[in-house]
């Protein structure tokens, strides 16, 4: 398996109830399934921040003047279309004002449609209970690591 490192940046969305948004993807290679905050690889010439917004509104349609600018770094290690990504990705938080705001994913490519299966807006308590992997696993950490963003 390729080992790779990945510049990329995710996005912890937040609800006026405390849930965060997670999106469940599954993988067309192996059909391994997974669930994780927005985000994805940044372009080049694009700052993480730009890549950010560009990300979430592809992903979801939420509004992405809502991300703070700060970040977390994080070091992810996981396996996507039969690579390994290994490498530091950048979390940005985004709180929004509603309870579970509407997503919409029309800003996705065709395969990335297929590949995205579905989201849900989940209370960390209840991240244990998802079907499907949570990733990165030490979220519930990192939520509480974000704090200072106004996600606690």
């Amino acid at each position: 398996m390729e080992s790779a490192h990945r510049p990329a940046v995710r996005i912890i969305c937040v609800d006026a109830d405390g849930r965060v948004l997670l999106l469940n993807w599954q993988d067309p290679i192996d059909g391994h399934r997974l669930w994780e905050p927005p985000g994805g690889g940044i372009d080049p010439g694009e700052t993480p921040l730009e890549a950010a917004r560009r990300e979430l509104t592809e992903e979801t349609g939420l509004d992405p003047d809502a991300i703070d600018p700060d970040f977390l770094v994080v070091e992810r290690d996981t396996i996507w279309k039969g690579r390994r990504m290994v490498g530091p990705e950048q979390f940005f938080a985004a709180a929004y004002p509603a309870v579970t705001p509407h997503i919409a994913r029309e800003g996705l490519l065709p395969y990335e449609q297929a590949d995205l299966l579905g989201h849900a807006w989940v209370h960390p308590a209840d991240f244990p209970a998802l079907p499907d992997d949570l990733e990165p696993p030490a979220l519930g950490e990192i939520l509480r690591s974000t704090s200072r963003f106004g996600t606690s």
